[in-house]
């Protein structure tokens, strides 16, 4: 399936028809006023654009666990894993997790208990579900209400977590590693996030090729999708990721982030994840993971001009007063005034 409209973003003030046009995705800070026909290979004014692409481009996307989607919102990574390529060890009890959900100004709380970095192996249920459950069953305990999103691909484990009270599935396979999770979720009426990747975490970045990346990972995700619908999962539950260092170099990772308003095609909530990854040391010149906050703060103040609705970061109140500072500049009723 081959996806043909895209948005062309403009915010705030710089917006040509002074804030008007149509919100993107439902954003409140960012406006579109035109419309890309890949098939015609012409942008169109909105009075030309078909009314039901204009409604997918623009609609406003569904609440997410009572969250509103019409600004970006942060989820914060928690990783409890050993092997983690930022922060693998950081978290070595439960009372350390739950004392950093607690720190964390996230919107969502993020928890894995699996690597899945470039290189790394699979992990047993088991082992996967005594790093999750404890600590998801302690932040419940201390009174944390923050939603919370299990990373995994395993259907066991996803089960383990919702029951311990998690409220999201986060799936970097799109099913595609263990398709009984898409039954899991649609049985639970559970939001899950379908992102693209290629082959397994241990290989995926064995020289990763594409004709036309941005057209291939749309392809995968609506592909994706329509799995996820067969299966029973419903439309307003899904959430898209166009996984960002999951097998693709560093021209596959500028080439999406340059094109993200394309996967608002698809009619769902778009969540980025780029934070720390290697193409930001690379172009930034940080070897160290933890040293690439400024250039993961860059990278997820682009998304939110691109209309992202969720950022994954691992630099919660670094990326928050960046948004609430770029929020108050393209606010829509932002002055513009003369000297």
């Amino acid at each position: 399936m081959t996806r043909r409209y895209a948005a062309f973003p403009c915010f705030g003030a710089s917006s040509s028809l002074g804030g008007g046009g149509i919100p993107l995705a439902g954003s409140r800070f960012v406006r579109f006023e035109s419309v890309l026909s890949f098939q015609a290979g012409r942008a169109a004014p909105l009075a030309e654009a078909p009314p039901e692409v204009l409604a997918r481009l623009g609609a406003l996307r569904p609440l997410l666990c009572g969250l509103a989607l019409d600004r970006p919102r942060i989820m914060g990574i928690l990783n409890v894993t050993p092997d983690s390529f930022s922060d693998g060890g950081d978290l070595g009890t439960v009372q350390a997790a739950v004392t950093r959900a607690q720190a964390m100004a996230a919107d969502i709380l993020d928890i894995g208990g699996e690597s899945t970095r470039p290189g790394a192996q699979a992990v047993s249920i088991a082992d996967e579900i005594s790093r999750v459950v404890p600590v998801i069953r302690a932040i419940r305990e201390a009174g944390i209400t923050t939603p919370i999103s299990i990373d995994t691909r395993k259907a066991a484990v996803a089960e383990a977590a919702l029951d311990a009270g998690a409220d999201i599935v986060n799936d970097v396979s799109a099913f595609r590693y263990d398709p009984e999770l898409a039954d899991l979720v649609a049985e639970r009426g559970v939001p899950v996030c379908l992102m693209h990747s290629k082959g397994d975490p241990a290989t995926m970045q064995n020289a990763p090729h594409y004709a036309d990346v941005v057209a291939e990972v749309l392809d995968h995700l609506a592909e994706r999708m329509e799995f996820a619908t067969a299966r029973g999962v419903a439309h307003d539950r899904m959430i898209i990721d166009p996984g960002i260092g999951f097998a693709k170099t560093q021209a596959h990772n500028i080439a999406l982030l340059a094109h993200l308003p394309r996967l608002h095609d698809l009619g769902v909530p778009l969540l980025l994840g780029a934070s720390r990854k290697k193409f930001i040391g690379a172009i930034g010149g940080a070897e160290v993971a933890r040293d690439r906050m400024p250039g993961s703060v860059a990278v997820a103040l682009h998304g939110a001009a691109m209309g992202a609705h969720i950022l994954r970061v691992h630099d919660v109140a670094e990326t928050a007063q960046a948004l609430a500072l770029w929020q108050a500049i393209n606010a829509p009723d932002a002055a513009v005034c003369a000297d």
